[in-house]
C-alpha cells in the first residue's frame, strides 16, 4: 500500500483525498485503531463522527466496515463536532473513537484523529503503540462475530446541556442580555450546534455560510485574513460579537462589535479572564500561544505553564498540573469542568459570558489590555534535520530563553519566536510575537536564514 505524501503523527493520519488518503488507506488505520482500543478495554464501543467534509460520507462508509471486521460495537455520531465525539467516548466508557476531519486544512484534505478511551487524542507513546500494532496485523472478526452499529442522535443535544450546566456561566444573566451574534461556521459542522446553542443563550443569531455541505468559499481557517465577510456582517447586523469557527467546531476566532477580526489568540486569554473570575488556579497554553493569556493570568495572580503544541500535549499538561483553564493561541479553548478538549461551543459561551460581566463592548475589553503583534508564517520544510536550525539559531539569539520541549522557542520579556515542524502539513511553522509587527517580522526574517541555508 502507498503511503507516500501521508502525514503520520501525533495530531492522526492526513492527506489528500485520491492521493495519500484513500479509502483503503483509511480502512487499514481505523480497523487497526479499532482492534487495538479494543483489546486495551473491556468495552466493545468504539464512537465514529465526521465533520462536513465531501469526502466524509465515503471515508464514514470505510470506517464503519473496517470497524465491524475487527468486533467493534460502533455508536455512530455521524455529523458532529470533533468535542462532542470526545465527550460521547467519555460519557460512555468507551474503547476509543474515531473522529473523521481534517481540521482546518483545505477543502482537499481528510484525516483520521485517534481518540482515547479517556477521551483525549492519543499522545505520542500511544500513537506509537498503536501504528505499530496496525503494522504487525491483528485480527479480524468472523462472521458470526462482526460488529454491530448503533446511532447516537442526541450526543450534539447533550454537549450543548453541559455546557449550559457548567459553574462558570450564568445562563439566566446571559439570556437576559439578548445578544444579536454574527456566525460564521464555514460550511463546517459547526452548524449542527451552533445555531441551537445560541438559541438556548437567548440569543439573535445572523449566519452565513451555515450549510454543513464542506464546500468552503474560503480557507477554512479561521484567522483573521479570512474573516472579512463575517466583520461585515457584524457591521450589517449591529451584532456584539462575530464568532468563526473551523469545520469540525475545536476552534474559535472573534470579530469584535466594530467588525475587526481581533485574532484567534485572544479566544483564550479572554477564556480565562472569564475562568479565572472564578476560579483560581494554573493555566496551561502551548508553546505558540500569544503573550496576551500570560497578561490575563498575571491579573489574577495566576501561573501560565507552557506546553508543546497540539491539543493532547496541553491537554495532559492540565490534567497534571491541576489546571483550571487552558489552550492554545489558535482559538482552542479547554475547560476541565466540561471535558478535557479543544471546544469551540464552550469558547462561544464564555465569550457571552465576558460580555455579560464586563457589560461593555467587546472592542473595548480589548482594548484594556497590552497590545502585540504576531506573525504567523508557513515555509517549505527543508529535507535535512532541523538540529542544525536550532543550533544556528541559538548561537544567534544567546540573549534569549530557549525552550527545546517542542523545536525551539526563543523568548524575551516583551517578545518570542517559535520555529517547529507542522505536525499537519508538510511545512514549518516560524510564529513571531512582538510590541509591533516589524518587530515580529524581523525575528522571522532572522529564523528564516538558517531554514534557507538547510534548503539550498
Amino acid at each position: 500500500m502507498n503511503f507516500q505524501g501521508l502525514m503520520v503523527s501525533v495530531s492522526g493520519v492526513r492527506g489528500r483525498v485520491g492521493e495519500a488518503l484513500t479509502p483503503e488507506v483509511v480502512a487499514k488505520y481505523a480497523a487497526g485503531f479499532g482492534a487495538w482500543s479494543l483489546a486495551r478495554s473491556v468495552s466493545k464501543d468504539i464512537v465514529i463522527g465526521r465533520d462536513s467534509r465531501v469526502s466524509g460520507p465515503m471515508f464514514h462508509r470505510a470506517v464503519v466496515a473496517a470497524l465491524q471486521s475487527v468486533g467493534a460495537r460502533i455508536i455512530d455520531l455521524d455529523m458532529a463536532p470533533t468535542p462532542t465525539v470526545q465527550m460521547a467516548v467519555e460519557e460512555r466508557h468507551a474503547a476509543g473513537g474515531l473522529a473523521i476531519t481534517a481540521s482546518h486544512n483545505p477543502i482537499e484534505w481528510n484525516a483520521l484523529k485517534f481518540i482515547g478511551s479517556a477521551g483525549l487524542f492519543l499522545d505520542a507513546t500511544e500513537s506509537t503503540a498503536m501504528r505499530a500494532y496496525v503494522e504487525r496485523g491483528f485480527h479480524r472478526a468472523p462472521w458470526n462475530e462482526l460488529g454491530v452499529v448503533e446511532r447516537d442522535e442526541k450526543a450534539i443535544r447533550r454537549h450543548i446541556d453541559r455546557i449550559l450546566g457548567l459553574s462558570v456561566l450564568d445562563v439566566p444573566a446571559i439570556r437576559g442580555r439578548r445578544f444579536r451574534v454574527a456566525l460564521d461556521p464555514c460550511h463546517g459542522a459547526g452548524a449542527t450546534i451552533f445555531p441551537a446553542l445560541l438559541e438556548a443563550l437567548g440569543c439573535q443569531a445572523d449566519s452565513i455560510n451555515l450549510a454543513p455541505d464542506g464546500l468552503f468559499h474560503r480557507p477554512p481557517e479561521p484567522v483573521a485574513e479570512n474573516l472579512g465577510e463575517l466583520g461585515d456582517l457584524v457591521r450589517r447586523s449591529g451584532a456584539a460579537i462575530g464568532l468563526a469557527t473551523d469545520p469540525d467546531v475545536d476552534r474559535l476566532a472573534l470579530v469584535d462589535d466594530t467588525g475587526r477580526a481581533i485574532g484567534e489568540d485572544y479566544t483564550l486569554a479572554l477564556a480565562c479572564r472569564v475562568v479565572l473570575r472564578r476560579h483560581r488556579g494554573p493555566v496551561v497554553a502551548n508553546l505558540s500561544t500569544s503573550r496576551i493569556v500570560d497578561d490575563l493570568a498575571a491579573e489574577f495572580g495566576c501561573a501560565v505553564i507552557r506546553a508543546p503544541v497540539g491539543e493532547v500535549n496541553v491537554a495532559v499538561r492540565m490534567r497534571d498540573e491541576g489546571a483550571v483553564v487552558g489552550g492554545e493561541g489558535n482559538g482552542g479553548v479547554i475547560l476541565p469542568e466540561l471535558h478535557l478538549g479543544r471546544d469551540a461551543p464552550l469558547a462561544a459561551a464564555l465569550m457571552l459570558q465576558l460580555l455579560t460581566d464586563d457589560a461593555v463592548p467587546l472592542s473595548r475589553i480589548v482594548a484594556r489590555y497590552p497590545q502585540y503583534r504576531i506573525v504567523k508564517e508557513k515555509l517549505d520544510r527543508p529535507g535535512g534535520s532541523l538540529d542544525e536550525v536550532y543550533q544556528s539559531l541559538r548561537a544567534g539569539f544567546p540573549d534569549a530563553t530557549f525552550d527545546t520541549q517542542d523545536g525551539l522557542r526563543l523568548s524575551w520579556s516583551d517578545r518570542w519566536v517559535h520555529v517547529r515542524p507542522s505536525g499537519t502539513e508538510p511545512i514549518v511553522r516560524v510564529i513571531a510575537e512582538a510590541p509591533t509587527e516589524l518587530q515580529a517580522r524581523e525575528l522571522i526574517a532572522r529564523c528564516r536564514a538558517p531554514l534557507d541555508a538547510l534548503a539550498a
